[in-house]
């Protein structure tokens, strides 16, 4: 769908939808676990589905009500193959396929979107090396075959973090002791912390010394019968940015403010760029102020590049942003995208290697935008309407379902601007 923003947030009070990667973990730990676990989950995505129907496939049992999802455990459910639909999501695809490897199943992973195109490796020749069986990489279906065998593991914690939490979720199912070696700068750590997180709630035992971690064989997921999601502070990210660049403050609610998620940051660097950041308990409050170009290492928060880019296209001088060279292999290269995004409303912005320039102005001109089938961008190209002196079109807008399907509505009915599709 194709949407002509004709009116701004205004400002107001919003709730930050459940956060899509705890969901993702949270739903794998309940599906390996020993009894049912009802998780606590308001919100579903495109993104939340795919791993809920990648479990179900699987033969675990995922109930959904009005508050969340009721998980009953795999049931060793039979089949010559499985064949489990990604959709795009990226988590589901690196987070199920060592999960079943180590369930020694014969599996067929099915990708939509540029998924087949994004990196597999050196978790593909990890697995290869340790018993499974893989088709080609880079189409879809990929099918996996063979039992995942214990032993050591090693990675570059460089590419994807994700790629770690896989097999920290398969590893403690196999009956021997592995050992996951990462090599170099270990990028994303908050997301990996999350995933130690949600393990140790299901009584998983991981041991930790500089980058290496010691999974003992044999464990079994104990559930914790009732278990929340907190608030994605990924998605909040847009509304509270739309508070440091808008007409009126943003109230953002339900977060928790020492959350492992890496994109909590951004209320810190909202500060740093000028706006008036205010907390109280699970509600950030932000409000516009005379914003200043910042430096910026997107190591860990990568996905807060294209909305911090919207910041940074108004705050007076000059904002470059570092480390993000992963952004390339998302749903779209996000880099490219959050340029050709903001540069086609009248931002002054540039691309490098692994990051961006932009240079601030007082105002954007507006106009239409694509995309670029990535919600994020899409996302952003409504909040930067704000600090646009014309509407802001955006083709391709259905991109936000992958992650938040209510954005469109919370931004007309929670935060006063308007909308209409052309």
């Amino acid at each position: 769908m194709n949407v002509r923003i004709t009116k701004p947030v205004q400002g107001g009070s919003v709730r930050a939808i459940a956060s899509k990667s705890g969901a993702h973990r949270l739903l794998i730990c309940a599906a390996l676990a020993d009894a049912e676990t009802f998780i606590t989950c308001s919100d579903r995505s495109e993104d939340i589905d795919a791993t809920a129907r990648c479990v179900q496939t699987l033969g675990a049992g995922v109930r959904y009500e009005r508050d969340g999802f009721a998980v009953t455990p795999l049931n060793g459910r039979d089949a010559e193959q499985y064949a489990l639909d990604c959709g795009e999501s990226g988590s589901t695809l690196r987070f199920m396929l060592p999960v079943c490897g180590a369930l020694g199943l014969r599996a067929a992973f099915y990708m939509g979107g540029r998924l087949p195109e994004r990196p597999l490796s050196p978790l593909y020749g990890e697995m290869a090396a340790h018993g499974c069986t893989l088709s080609e990489p880079g189409k879809s279906p990929l099918l996996c075959d063979g039992q995942l065998n214990s032993g050591l593991f090693t990675l570059p914690g460089n590419v994807s973090s994700q790629f770690i939490s896989g097999l920290l979720f398969a590893l403690p199912c196999l009956a021997g002791d592995s050992v996951i070696k990462v090599t170099g700068v270990l990028e994303s750590r908050p997301y990996l912390d999350m995933t130690l997180d949600a393990l140790r709630l299901y009584g998983i035992t991981v041991r930790e010394d500089d980058r290496v971690f010691r999974i003992p064989g044999g464990q079994i997921f104990r559930s914790p019968q009732n278990i929340n999601v907190e608030g994605d502070w990924s998605n909040a990210a847009f509304w509270l940015s739309a508070g440091a660049i808008g007409k009126g403050a943003v109230a953002c609610g339900g977060l928790n403010i020492n959350s492992r998620q890496g994109d909590r940051a951004v209320a810190v660097l909202l500060e740093r760029f000028g706006a008036g950041v205010v907390y109280a308990e699970d509600v950030i409050t932000v409000s516009p102020g005379n914003l200043r170009g910042i430096d910026i290492d997107a190591s860990n928060t990568p996905d807060l590049v294209p909305v911090l880019a919207a910041v940074a296209a108004v705050a007076r001088g000059k904002t470059v942003i570092r480390n993000a060279g992963r952004l390339r292999l998302k749903e779209s290269d996000r880099l490219r995208a959050v340029v050709a995004s903001l540069s086609g409303l009248g931002a002054d912005i540039t691309e490098t290697q692994d990051g961006l320039v932009i240079n601030g102005k007082k105002r954007l001109a507006g106009g239409e935008t694509e995309s670029f089938g990535d919600h994020r961008i899409a996302m952003t190209a409504a909040v930067v309407s704000a600090v646009c002196a014309t509407p802001v079109e955006i083709k391709g807008a259905e991109a936000v379902k992958k992650s938040y399907p209510g954005f469109f509505n919370d931004f007309k009915t929670r935060l006063g601007g308007e909308w209409e599709l052309y």
